[in-house]
């Protein structure tokens, strides 16, 4: 055994031996071993074990660069959906506050948000989270260990400790649910040294203060407009377009928005570089590139939003063979979420092509282990998922943009339906609602399938969560004509729509 184990290094005689014991025995530790701890992850495993597999679940976070780490729950949990959310209460907090004088109500002294007391009951909160979700794992008797995982061959995992301690565990099948962390900008001197992203933000114990945020991604614009709602001084930097990927149209409603709710924006700008000050501000030098001119400032906070980054380099899967996009270093998978190497899996944010959602990642890693368990064969739907982006003035979609619909039907195929209406909130309050939109994007001609739904205004999830069952069941335009409406909502509106942008008519709701 010795001679065939020879190696330097302790893990190699490890490795054989298990890879041995493996092929005389035909057995393996686990049925499944899941390398992620994420929501999709989490989801994945636990409902393997329910329906009777031997499951590990391997989780570890790096820190980031400015030293945040936290527990178990991956992004969503930690540094993402959910403290992001809730901030962004805090800021519609602050919002109501204001509106509450012409409410009647009486609000004596000044009133001002303090970051601590904040902070401290949101990251508590995910504490609890993370909690729970060991107790969860414990329950349902999975394995957890807080170690990085990689691949050592389609049956082989090896474990490794923050001490340095190894472990090595076979399974039949291994799913990889790694996610992915944000990017920093390569040529951008000073901008990781003394910039944070997403995954710091949240974890902070002071307020950030003056904060540039750098990028335009929904990302982007959900932490500037919380902040911009606490009370601070926020500024966008955007190279292009805001909103990459969602409809143009409702993109410029939501930043026009922001920007009158008092966020700033610096569009065509690029970064050049960060430097800190003697007097500990982040003074920042940008090119406009409309001009060609170099400006520069100085913030307390500097944020990059600027794109994440899979999760996939220390997995050991070019080794294997592991076929990865070159481009984006995602994982290229099936429609069953295979890899290219047999017994392999992957899904969430590391897939190729997948939407980088929560939900997507939860539905897709339950589906994964029922079919790798055998007790189905169904595969997950990525058509028409819905999602919302919680900005001052929030953004719910579901199905095409207007822009895809058109490429794909064309402009002579695609009939638009849209309204500008006031939520009654706004009125007694006096709020501008100029901004406050829907469209609902159908084919054409025949029944006119629903193809996309828009939104802007408040609680635009829970809004358009409603429509996306109808849209995932097929409904068409008149389908939404013969739903009648609860009054007075805001969602009514889209039972109402009956002007076309093709018509040129004033599309402002005057009236029940």
């Amino acid at each position: 055994m010795a001679a065939f184990c020879r190696g330097r290094h302790r893990w190699k005689r490890t490795n054989c031996w298990h890879v041995l014991t493996r092929n005389l025995t035909g057995k393996f530790d686990y049925d499944l071993v899941v390398i992620g701890g994420g929501s999709g992850g989490l989801a994945c495993s636990k409902e393997a074990a329910q329906l009777g597999q031997r499951v590990a679940v391997l989780d570890y976070v790096e820190p980031s660069l400015q030293g945040t780490k936290w527990g178990l729950g991956g992004t969503c949990v930690n540094v993402g959906c959910i403290p992001k959310k809730l901030m962004h209460q805090a800021a519609l907090l602050g919002t109501a506050v204001k509106d509450a004088h012409k409410y009647g109500w009486q609000l004596s002294g000044p009133v001002s948000h303090d970051w601590s007391t904040m902070a401290d009951g949101v990251q508590n909160y995910v504490r609890s989270l993370n909690w729970g979700h060991r107790v969860q794992l414990n329950d349902k008797k999975v394995k957890y260990l807080n170690m990085k995982g990689s691949l050592v061959d389609e049956h082989t995992v090896r474990a490794l400790s923050k001490a340095g301690k190894e472990t090595i565990l076979t399974a039949k099948n291994v799913v990889i649910a790694t996610g992915g962390r944000p990017k920093f900008p390569a040529n951008v001197p000073g901008a990781a040294e003394h910039g944070l992203t997403s995954d710091d933000i949240f974890w902070l114990k002071k307020s950030p203060g003056k904060t540039l945020v750098v990028g335009a991604s929904y990302v982007a614009l959900e932490c500037a407009g919380f902040l911009t709602g606490i009370g601070l001084d926020s500024t966008v930097m955007v190279r292009s377009i805001a909103l990459r990927g969602f409809d143009q149209q409702m993109a410029g409603l939501v930043t026009d928005y922001m920007r009158a709710y008092g966020t700033r924006f610096a569009w065509k700008c690029v970064p050049k570089r960060v430097d800190k000050l003697s007097s500990g501000l982040l003074q920042v030098t940008w090119t406009d590139t409309s001009s060609g001119q170099e400006h520069r400032d100085a913030y307390d906070s500097v944020l990059w939003a600027v794109g994440r980054a899979p999760e996939s380099k220390v997995l050991g899967l070019d080794k294997l063979g592991v076929q990865l996009n070159p481009e984006t270093g995602k994982i290229v998978v099936a429609a069953d979420e295979s890899t290219s190497v047999p017994n392999i899996y992957a899904f969430g944010d590391i897939g190729e092509g997948r939407p980088e959602l929560t939900p997507t990642a939860i539905k897709a890693g339950r589906l994964l282990a029922r079919r790798l368990a055998g007790h189905s064969s169904e595969l997950m739907d990525y058509d028409n998922v819905p999602t919302t982006v919680f900005t001052p003035l929030e953004y719910g979609c579901v199905g095409l943009s207007e822009q895809e619909a058109e490429r794909r039907h064309g402009s002579d195929g695609v009939e638009v339906y849209h309204a500008f209406y006031k939520p009654l909130e706004f009125t007694v309050a006096e709020r501008d609602a100029s901004q406050c939109y829907l469209k609902v994007i159908c084919e054409r001609g025949g029944a006119q399938k629903i193809l996309g739904l828009h939104f802007t205004g408040p609680n635009a999830g829970e809004v358009t969560q409603g429509f996306a069952l109808a849209v995932k069941c097929g409904a068409t335009y008149s389908h939404l004509l013969q739903t009648v409406g609860i009054h007075p909502t805001c969602a009514e509106e889209a039972t109402k729509i009956s002007i076309t942008k093709r018509s040129g008519l004033d599309a402002t709701v005057t009236g029940c």
